[in-house]
Order: C-alpha cells, then sequence, then structure tokens
C-alpha cells in the first residue's frame, strides 16, 4: 500500500543535509545516466531485489536531483522529460524497455566512481530504494520540477517537456534547507 507522504522525502531533509556537510563532489559532470543506473541495477542484483525501468528511471531522477541540490551541478549531462509516469531520460527507458514492468535481467559491475560519489549514491540508495515504482512515481507527482514542467496537463497526457535542472536545484536545495 503506498505511504500517504513517504517518510523518505523527510528523511531525506535531514539525512542528506548532514551526509553533504562533510563531504565535497567535483564541480562538474561527473558520470554518465547510464553509470547511475548501472549503480542502481548492480545494488538490486547484489541485494536479490526487483527494479523495473519505471523504478530505475525514479532512482536517478532523485540521484540527479540531490546531487544538483547539494553541489549546484550535475552528475550527468543528460536531461529527463516529464511523462506521465514521472522523469524520464528517453534514451535510458529506450535501454530498458524490452523488459517492460518486469525485473531488469542485467549482469552489471559496478561502475568505478569516485568514492565521494559512491557514497552520495549510497545514501541515495538507502533513502529511496526501498519504495517500489509505485510509490516513487507517486512522489514525483507531487512534486514542483514534474508539476511545471508539465504545466497543468492531466497526469495520463502525454508530454515531452523537460524538467528543467535548475526547477530541480531549486526544489530540493529548498527540501534540504
Amino acid at each position: 500500500m503506498p505511504r500517504d507522504e513517504p517518510s523518505h522525502a523527510i528523511i531525506s531533509q535531514e539525512s542528506m543535509r548532514e551526509f553533504y556537510k562533510s563531504r565535497a563532489v567535483e564541480a562538474t559532470t561527473i558520470t554518465t545516466a547510464s553509470e547511475i543506473a548501472d549503480y542502481f541495477i548492480w545494488v538490486a542484483n547484489d541485494t536479490g531485489s526487483f527494479i523495473s525501468n519505471l523504478k530505475l528511471q525514479k532512482l536517478v531522477y532523485y540521484a540527479q536531483a540531490w546531487h544538483l541540490a547539494i553541489h549546484d551541478t550535475p552528475l550527468f549531462e543528460d536531461d529527463f522529460e516529464a511523462w506521465a509516469p514521472g522523469p524520464t531520460i528517453p534514451t535510458l527507458f529506450e535501454e530498458y524497455k524490452k523488459f517492460q514492468w518486469k525485473p531488469i535481467l542485467k549482469q552489471v559491475k559496478k561502475p568505478q566512481l569516485p568514492q565521494a560519489v559512491e557514497d552520495f549514491l549510497a545514501k541515495i540508495t538507502e533513502e529511496y530504494f526501498t519504495c517500489n515504482a509505485f510509490e516513487l512515481e507517486i512522489m514525483v507527482h507531487r512534486e514542483d520540477p514534474w508539476l511545471k514542467a508539465r504545466r497543468g496537463l492531466l497526469i495520463a497526457e502525454h508530454s515531452d517537456a523537460i524538467i528543467s535542472k535548475e526547477s530541480m536545484r531549486e526544489y530540493y536545495k529548498n527540501r534540504a534547507a
């Protein structure tokens, strides 16, 4: 059963702020969306968890959003579009659409990322990985970056509008404050 207001939203505000007080990440784009996706697929495989394309998109989104909020720089360059199910990177979606709503069955090695990025992704995993795809979808549907990018469209209407990195940065920075 989905949570009314997931506790992760509150935990993230406090724990993310504390986590980043003592850590620094380079002020440039660090990696690719595919590497971030591989990290979450690796976590799913390593823990015997289920990860669908829908859940993967949301985890990659939250990684980008929180990185923008904390460091004022993106983890990767790809933009998210405000699709009906939530923020989506079309090329990432295309890569995994063959799995439909089923678990992504892909063997990946743990990506070689800077330690600070690994620590950051571990924190994102701790906060969001236990949510199922539907819970994550409900969360992003209530958040301003997705809502503003869709500009009043009905929830099921198609949109390929870009969710700006600036709107993500502002929204999550305010949540972490």
